[in-house]
């Protein structure tokens, strides 16, 4: 793309690139750049009007907030007006044992079983001996 760009913006290369082409080829080649450079002018006026637009409603929304007594930095939130991350509700201990250190150990009968009740049911207690 770039060896087309500079064909394109060189005056004597764009020259002998197009030497062997008919008028009428050229005046069709003309009619198109002319097409494009005319969108682009179009694009660049749009670009610019909503530039202008969008300057005028911040304009007009800086003179409300005037009118309000209300400045930028209000509207900013600190850190510690944010709320804080709340987590679910912990799950209610359905089981518990004491081991021979006089420690207790809660499970809520969900995810892997400790070791501590896997070692009481393997000596032949049941699940059901530790419920609260």
């Amino acid at each position: 793309m770039s060896e087309f760009l500079d064909i394109l913006t060189h005056g004597r290369r764009l020259q002998g690139a197009v030497k062997e082409l008919s008028i009428q080829e050229l005046e069709s080649v003309q009619d198109k750049l002319g097409n494009i450079i005319e969108k682009r002018k179009q694009k660049a006026l749009e670009q610019e009007q909503a530039e202008k637009e969008k300057l005028a409603k911040i304009a007009e929304i800086q003179k409300q907030m005037e009118e309000a007594g209300v400045k930028v930095d209000d509207l900013k939130v600190s850190s510690s007006d944010t709320p804080k991350k709340t987590t679910g509700k912990k799950r209610p201990v359905k089981y518990q044992i004491t081991d021979k250190d006089g420690k207790t150990h809660p499970w809520t009968g969900i995810g892997r079983m400790p070791k501590v009740f896997k070692e009481a049911i393997d000596n032949g207690k049941k699940l059901q001996d530790f419920s609260i």
